[in-house]
């Protein structure tokens, strides 16, 4: 017996169900019903949506990152990188001073 396929929403999709979960004569119960999603993931989605507004849904595995946050990892990134070549520099610069001798 196979384990039933997860579905997965995209971000239009949540923020539209969302949405309509809060209009003032809709319930989540009956949001959830007419788009045939568990009422507890739509509440989690409301959660997460006033939480971090238009950057809650990034998607399957991806942090939701301001554009300065995206920045700041990218610099980050960036400087271990060029760390890493000083580093080897460094080492290699060693081994041929090494050698010369």
């Amino acid at each position: 017996m196979t384990a039933p396929k997860r579905r997965s929403y995209d971000a239009e999709f949540k923020k539209n169900a969302v949405l309509l979960a809060q209009e003032p004569d809709r319930t989540v119960a009956d949001v959830a019903d007419s788009l045939g999603i568990p009422k507890g993931m739509l509440y989690r989605w409301r959660r997460e949506f006033s939480l971090r507004g238009e950057i809650a849904f990034p998607g399957k595995g991806n942090e939701a990152l301001t554009a300065e946050q995206r920045k700041n990892k990218e610099l980050r990134k960036r400087l271990q990188d060029a760390e890493m070549e000083r580093d080897i520099l460094k080492k290699a610069l060693g081994i041929f001073s090494r050698a010369s001798k």
